[in-house]
C-alpha cells in the first residue's frame, strides 16, 4: 500500500468515526459536512472526494457493516447458531459506537430495516427446518418472527449498554435459534 493509499484510508476512517461520534451527540439532520470535517480533522473537499453528501456517507457506512455481517454469516455457515452468534456479537462489541448509535438514533429505522433484511435472508436457507419444527406454520411468519427476535435482542443489548458479555448473548440467543433450526 502506498503512502497516498494509507493517507486516504486514514482519512476515511477518521471521517466515519467523526460521523458516528457526532450522531451519538445530536440528530443526523443537524450534522453538517463542516462538522464532520472539523471532527475528522480533514477539509470538506476530502469528504466530497469520497461521498456526494452526508447521506451518501451514512449509506456507505451502513452498507459496509451489513456486508461485513453478511461475510461473517457465510464464514459461519457450518457452525451452530450459538457459535455463529458469537462471531456476530464479537463484531458488534468491536463496533459498539456505530451499532449503539445506529440502533438508538433517528437513523435507526433505516439501519434496523437493512439489518432485519439481512437476518431474514440468512435464515431463508434453513427455514424449511423451522417450518417442520413448528408444525407447518407459515414460512414468512416464522422468518419475520425469528428475524425480529434477533434484531430486537441486539437492540436491547445496545440500548442497555451491553449488560451481558457478548459470549453470553451469543450462547443464549443461539440456543433459542438452534431450537428452531436443528
Amino acid at each position: 500500500m502506498s503512502k497516498v493509499d494509507r493517507r486516504i484510508a486514514k482519512s476515511q476512517i477518521a471521517i466515519k468515526k467523526a460521523v458516528t461520534e457526532l450522531m451519538a451527540e445530536k440528530s443526523f439532520d443537524d450534522i453538517t459536512i463542516q462538522d464532520i470535517a472539523d471532527r475528522a480533522d480533514v477539509n470538506r473537499g476530502t469528504i466530497y472526494l469520497h461521498y456526494t453528501d452526508k447521506y451518501d456517507l451514512l449509506d456507505k457506512m451502513i452498507e459496509e457493516h451489513i456486508d461485513n455481517l453478511r461475510e461473517l454469516c457465510q464464514s459461519a455457515s457450518e457452525m451452530t447458531f450459538q457459535e455463529g452468534n458469537y462471531v456476530w456479537y464479537e463484531y458488534f462489541e468491536r463496533n459498539y459506537l456505530f451499532f449503539s448509535t445506529m440502533l438508538t438514533s433517528k437513523g435507526a429505522p433505516y439501519f434496523r430495516s437493512r439489518f432485519l433484511d439481512l437476518v431474514i435472508e440468512e435464515f431463508k436457507a434453513d427455514v424449511d427446518i423451522a417450518v417442520k419444527k413448528n408444525n407447518g406454520l407459515n414460512e414468512e411468519v416464522i422468518l419475520q418472527f425469528l428475524g425480529s427476535a434477533v434484531v430486537g435482542s441486539v437492540e436491547w443489548w445496545f440500548k442497555n449498554e451491553m449488560p451481558l458479555p457478548a459470549r453470553i448473548m451469543a450462547e443464549q440467543t443461539g440456543a433459542l435459534l438452534d431450537r428452531n433450526f436443528e
